[in-house]
């Protein structure tokens, strides 16, 4: 039995039995962390042209725009624009096994799909879940592989399980969820090209992967067939991506019964994973130092150790002077720089003219890298930090990656990024963390609209 199927006999096969409650509540977690990211991108308006684009393809007009109140388009038009949206600051979620954005190509899919099949909030639910789980496992089967390779994760991995969780919820068979899924291989894609030009390409990765899913999907309704050996195949996807063999237990050991989607990780900064253990980091030599009653002016030096795949991502010499605000998001030193100017690093940081603060790239180009020996995978790697003052005093401190985030500390990200608290945000983040129990998708999406109006009013 190929991957593929074996993927499509568990995720038709999901429901309240064989799905933890723990594990619902997860996904439930991350879908509200992805609306918060989208409508906090939609009021920044970080997403117009894929918005722009999405509004103008046509099509039955069936699925609606996360915090627009403009007229409903297409499912794969809405997939694309909402996939953008919740992408486009780079705040959202982090698989850091396989280095992949769950939620971003897997909410546009199961809201667009969903609203145009009229499924209930519980069957939204469980395609979800399905596509989440499927996108961890599919990246984290290859550590850093694909962007080893030059690919985003994100793109290549997302698109299948877009194409899952659309299948499930147009309730097609096991036949056509497998010639879905082979489809969806065709289309995998997203290259790493941005890093060194500070191109926007990157946030329309898991837009373009959850329309290309949703498309997949439709194909394979209609009657489209796709090699069922597309993970495994001599010209699959795991040998012409990452030119090695992939043994099915590398994706799916475990399946049913160990849940990657239970380490998903919501982000406390809106930029690269990879920058974050030195955030955390950063954060505590900022208490120090106001302990102390020393300021960013006063460091001499800073040493980073971070692992082999942060070194090759996002500590190149020249991300020291960040030419846009996406290559500010993908600079280390820049970013650190921010963290021990300003005392956090949030959306404000990443402000257009946000480049041209000079005093953030001197401090940046006072920053060293060293390479750390071993480890696990890069994202999960303590951040480590030894900052020297020009007094001579000189600090060291090691802090773990960020593994959860609290409860609290999420429902005041989706409050911030919404805007604040009001009644209809309330009102919104409730129906998201009970979204089994919510009978259409219409209203909810709906009062995302009314949400995101209210406050980019005022």
């Amino acid at each position: 039995m190929t991957t593929a199927t074996h993927l499509t006999l568990w995720a038709l096969g999901l429901g309240e039995d064989n799905t933890p409650d723990e594990v619902r509540d997860a996904a439930c977690r991350q879908l509200l962390d992805g609306v918060g990211n989208a409508i906090a991108a939609a009021r920044l308006g970080a997403a117009e042209p894929a918005l722009a684009v999405a509004a103008a393809l046509g099509g039955p007009r069936k699925a609606s725009v996360i915090g627009s109140s403009g007229p409903r388009i297409s499912a794969p038009a809405a997939a694309l624009a909402n996939g953008t949206l919740v992408h486009a600051l780079d705040f959202d979620d982090t698989h850091v096994g396989g280095l992949v954005h769950a939620t971003a190509p897997v909410l546009p899919a199961a809201f667009a799909v969903g609203q145009e099949m009229r499924a209930s909030g519980s069957e939204v639910l469980f395609a979800a879940v399905a596509g989440m789980e499927a996108v961890c496992r599919i990246a984290a089967a290859v550590p850093h592989a694909f962007h080893a390779r030059g690919l985003h994760a994100t793109g290549v991995a997302g698109v299948f399980a877009a194409a899952l969780t659309s299948a499930r919820l147009m309730r097609l068979d096991v036949r056509r969820t497998v010639n879905a899924l082979g489809i969806a291989g065709s289309s995998a894609g997203g290259l790493l090209e941005f890093l060194n030009t500070g191109a926007s390409t990157k946030q329309l990765h898991p837009g373009m992967a959850a329309a290309n899913g949703v498309l997949a999907a439709k194909l394979a309704a209609a009657g489209a067939s796709g090699p069922e050996s597309v993970f495994e195949g001599e010209f699959g996807f795991y040998r012409a991506y990452t030119d090695r063999s992939v043994p099915q237990h590398q994706v799916l050991g475990g399946l049913g019964e160990r849940w990657e989607l239970l380490g998903v990780t919501a982000k406390p900064y809106p930029c690269c994973q990879l920058i974050h253990p030195t955030l955390n980091a950063g954060e505590r030599v900022v208490t120090q130092m106001a302990e102390a009653g020393v300021g960013a002016s006063d460091i001499e030096s800073i040493k980073v150790t971070v692992p082999k795949e942060t070194m090759a991502l996002v500590c190149a010499p020249d991300k020291a002077f960040p030419r846009t605000v996406y290559e500010a998001k993908f600079s280390l030193a820049w970013t650190l720089a921010a963290m021990l100017t300003d005392g956090s690093v949030g959306v404000d940081t990443y402000s257009e003219g946000c480049t041209r603060r000079t005093q953030l790239s001197v401090l940046a180009q006072r920053v060293r890298f060293v390479q750390a020996r071993g480890g696990g995978p890069a994202a999960s790697e303590p951040g480590r930090l030894t900052v020297r003052f020009r007094s001579g005093r000189q600090l060291r401190v090691e802090e773990p990656a960020t593994t959860s985030v609290s409860d609290t500390a999420l429902m005041a990200k989706f409050h911030a990024n919404v805007g604040g608290m009001t009644p209809d945000s309330e009102q919104l983040a409730a129906q998201l963390r009970a979204l089994g129990t919510v009978r259409t998708l219409g209203p909810l999406l709906d009062l995302t609209a009314t949400v995101a109006a209210g406050k980019a009013a005022k």
